[in-house]
């Protein structure tokens, strides 16, 4: 599949509308974004049923900022419109692949199970 590029206007359909999104927050200036670009875009040509995007950071600050992004590249795993990774730096493809593997065999239904009782918890709920 080829990686999509977010912005305001398709970034909430995109997450809304797909059980699982990686999104790549990257720059045109950032070294390693570069260096991590192939790996990215070639492990998307081989993963089905996963959304991969990118948001360049230079010109989608607002979504950015929303995410408290401040080191690039900085890896998102979006689940059922639910986080479930987000760490900056670049991967060596065989730990990509891998972590996209163990995000795919995450039990969804436990995560969310575990986020109602920490809101409970919490008193959030």
């Amino acid at each position: 599949m080829a990686v999509i590029e977010l912005d305001g206007t398709n970034f909430e359909d995109t997450i809304r509308d797909n059980a699982f999104v990686v999104v790549d927050f990257w720059a045109p200036w950032c070294g390693p974004c570069r260096s991590f670009a192939p790996i990215y875009d070639k492990v998307s040509n081989d993963i089905e049923g996963v959304v991969f995007a990118k948001i360049n950071t230079e010109e989608q600050q607002e979504i950015a900022g929303h995410f408290n992004i401040r080191s690039i590249p900085t890896l998102m795993i979006f689940r059922e419109q639910i986080i479930i990774f987000s760490q900056p730096g670049a991967l060596p493809e065989s730990q990509f692949r891998d972590l996209l593997a163990k995000a795919g065999e995450l039990d969804m239904v436990e995560v969310k199970s575990q986020i109602a009782e920490q809101a409970q918890a919490s008193g959030n709920a």
